[in-house]
């Protein structure tokens, strides 16, 4: 089972979402490595590449030849500048470029960028039209349900992007003023799927196979996109993958596995932002450690050290004691 986004067709029909602070390139590698197939960037602000600053920029390195199929996610309210942001990130060897128009986060939002664009649909429509315009590569959208509730204009919106040339839609089913609220309307998403000739994802809440498949079915979705539940289970993405497939789906990582998967993230992100990865690899591997008996010392470790080496040893250590009396592997939730 795959998707196909203009001419081009996907590895598998699960998307990896983009995450703020998570789908950098260090990431995405690991994801990549563990099965991955369309792999989405870190929001980047438009405006901040036209003007080269350097946190955004540092979003836009990834290697065309190793990351690909990669789409890179551009926020943004004006049409010319999202259009040149677009056209830096194609020649730069992106396969695809995303525009946001889900992102609830208020310093977003507040920049009439992200889920505030739900407010305004002919703004989007010229957006859409210039990006399209600016790329030869396809482009695709990810949005919410509507601003709130009284607002679920999602079918509306796609049927603008489907008309200036958007070529497919990610829906998370939650609207803005939701965030992450409650659970995921996957139901809702199908009148976005029955609204457009286009391929549609849906995404929230999704954190299992088998909550794939639910999601999908509900939603009449071509395929799903997979966010938070992946951190600290990168394999995940594959093994929904399978599932939807009809494939069977394998053991969970053994403990050596999950050592030597962990220990590598690490590398990669010191690897890219030299001593400072460190600190920002704090968050993934707490992600690994969730549930984890005796995962508390290491995180302190992790959280208080500056030394490299002595993080390395920690984990050595932590996962020696794993083996030596091993807990359940860690499911994905029912």
């Amino acid at each position: 089972m795959s998707i196909k986004i203009g001419q081009t067709e996907l590895p598998h029909a699960v998307v990896l979402a983009p995450m703020s602070g998570i789908t950098d390139r260090p990431f995405r590698q690991i994801v990549r490595g563990l099965g991955g197939g369309l792999l989405v960037s870190e929001m980047i602000a438009s405006h901040a590449v036209l003007h080269t600053v350097r946190s955004e920029m540092r979003k836009l390195r990834f290697s065309a030849r190793e990351e690909s199929p990669i789409s890179i996610q551009l926020a943004g309210w004006e049409p010319e500048v999202m259009a040149e942001a677009a056209r830096i990130a194609a020649d730069l060897g992106a396969d695809f470029i995303d525009i946001n128009l889900g992102c609830p986060a208020k310093k977003v939002t507040g920049r009439l960028s992200g889920s505030a664009l739900m407010r305004e649909p002919l703004l989007v429509g010229r957006i859409c039209q210039a990006v399209v315009a600016a790329v030869a590569v396809p482009v695709t959208l990810k949005m919410r349900l509507g601003w709130d509730a009284a607002h679920l204009n999602a079918p509306q919106i796609a049927s603008i992007a489907w008309q200036e040339g958007i070529e497919m839609l990610a829906v998370h089913g939650r609207t803005r003023c939701q965030k992450y609220q409650g659970r995921a309307d996957w139901q809702a998403v199908r009148e976005v799927s029955e609204a457009v000739p286009l391929p549609v994802l849906v995404n929230g809440d999704i954190d299992s196979p088998a909550a794939a498949l639910a999601a999908k079915q509900a939603a009449g979705a071509a395929g799903v996109m997979v966010g938070r539940a992946v951190q600290g289970q990168p394999w995940l993405i594959a093994r929904i993958a399978d599932y939807l497939a009809g494939r069977d789906v394998g053991p969970l990582p053994d403990w050596q596995s999950r050592r030597q998967i962990m220990t590598r993230h690490l590398d990669l992100m010191l690897s890219c932002y030299g001593p400072h990865g460190l600190r920002l690899a704090r968050k993934h591997m707490a992600s690994y450690l969730t549930g984890l008996p005796g995962a508390a010392a290491l995180r302190d470790i992790a959280n208080n050290s500056t030394d490299a080496g002595a993080v390395f040893v920690a984990i050595d250590r932590f996962f020696d004691q794993l083996a030596d009396n091993p807990p359940p592997p860690r499911e994905e939730a029912a």
